[in-house]
């Protein structure tokens, strides 16, 4: 037997961190259901490891499987079946050897507040309601970072296409070209020599400037890695002029959307906030929101917490003074979180049906010049041969 220490919720939503002795973490969970707590993470002492730890640690469950998975569960525990039976049955049908032992061995792949509104779930007898919103949430998730990537796919083919024709036409065949004008004796034009100028200066350093830029992500990469660095940059991204608001909406919107979930299902609202706080990916806006839960055990609002953070608009916020003034905090924290995405997505929509004209018609710009000036040779070549 070895030694585990366990953090879990009792059955007022109370989390309770401990160590108990078991065979495996399966037998420490059962220990503590045993004593009536909802054990939200099992994991040995340091020093010490289980067969299934490390690999399990190692595995990933897709947002698709994640959203299959779930819905399967809820199906299944509406049904009245047992919760063993049911995680049994869906790791059974699942396709992906990675989710078949997510759902047997209970790894660390779920993410905090996931665990912790099952378990909420199971404390308040509701376990299947709680899961079909759990479902519908990372269902809903999926579908607007999918929104978001597709949006951005025709923006950036049509820049790469931009980069990928202008540097042939510099490379190449701007060269090639201007030979045939060497023998001439003619002063070229200001315009050709300009560009003549600007394509030795693509062929000297495009080598340099691409293995430079490769280095400055990679190196950009590592820094990122440092918290302090990352905070750095998490701030600058909030103050960009065009990006910060949309960084600051989409994350207020996981925000508020991960706690109108939490908030259903019976999690208590200190606990829901923190729980909330941990799925903001942007760390600024996460140290803002930390000092919300301190502000609600001293007594205040969360309405008001989240007015001093300065980061939500001024709609958001009446919709939760209005829920937590009528007793429904929850169903005000999902149109809270409703209105947000929509204001992502018409946002986004603007900014895409802005790119792709402006970048077109830059594109044509370059390609126009480039071809103007490879013409203006040829057409003063015409006037000296008529003279």
């Amino acid at each position: 037997m070895g030694a585990y220490e366990y953090l879990a919720l009792t059955g007022r939503g109370r989390e309770q961190r401990g160590v108990l002795e078991g065979d495996s973490a399966r037998h420490v969970r059962q220990q503590l259901r045993d004593r009536g707590l909802s054990a939200l993470e099992v994991s040995p002492v340091a020093g010490q490891a289980t067969s299934s730890t490390p690999a399990a640690s190692r595995d990933r469950v897709p947002t698709a499987e994640l959203v299959v998975a779930t819905r399967q569960l809820a199906t299944l525990a509406r049904a009245g079946l047992p919760i063993g039976e049911v995680l049994g049955t869906v790791a059974e049908q699942s396709s992906r050897p990675a989710t078949r032992r997510a759902l047997a061995e209970y790894p660390r792949v779920f993410a905090p507040f996931f665990r912790a509104t099952v378990a909420a779930g199971e404390q308040s007898g509701r376990l299947a309601e709680v899961l079909e919103r759990l479902a519908d949430h990372v269902e809903r998730s999926q579908a607007l970072r999918q929104k978001l990537g597709l949006s951005l796919v025709y923006p950036a083919l049509v820049l790469l296409v931009a980069i990928a024709v202008i540097g042939v036409m510099m490379v190449y065949v701007v060269p090639e070209v201007v030979r045939v004008f060497t023998g001439i004796g003619q002063e070229l034009p200001w315009f050709t020599r300009a560009l003549i100028t600007t394509s030795d200066a693509v062929r000297n350093l495009a080598l340099p400037a691409s293995v430079l830029l490769l280095a400055s992500v990679i190196g950009g990469g590592l820094l990122l890695r440092l918290p302090a660095m990352r905070l750095a940059f998490d701030r600058l991204l909030l103050g960009l002029p065009l990006a910060g608001p949309s960084v600051r909406r989409l994350n207020g919107a996981r925000f508020v959307r991960t706690l109108a979930i939490l908030t259903a299902s019976a999690v208590p609202l200190l606990d829901g906030v923190r729980l909330a706080t941990e799925v903001v990916p942007n760390n600024a806006l996460r140290r803002a929101l930390a000092g919300v839960g301190r502000q609600i055990r001293e007594g205040s609002t969360l309405q008001a917490g989240l007015r001093e953070t300065g980061q939500f608009a001024p709609l958001v916020l009446n919709l939760i003074a209005s829920g937590e003034s009528s007793g429904r905090l929850a169903d005000m924290l999902d149109r809270a979180a409703t209105q947000q995405e929509r204001e992502i997505e018409l946002g986004l929509a603007a900014l895409v049906g802005l790119l792709e004209p402006l970048m077109i018609v830059l594109l044509g710009g370059i390609i126009l010049a480039i071809v103007v000036a490879i013409l203006l040779p040829i057409f003063q070549l015409n006037q000296l041969v008529t003279l």
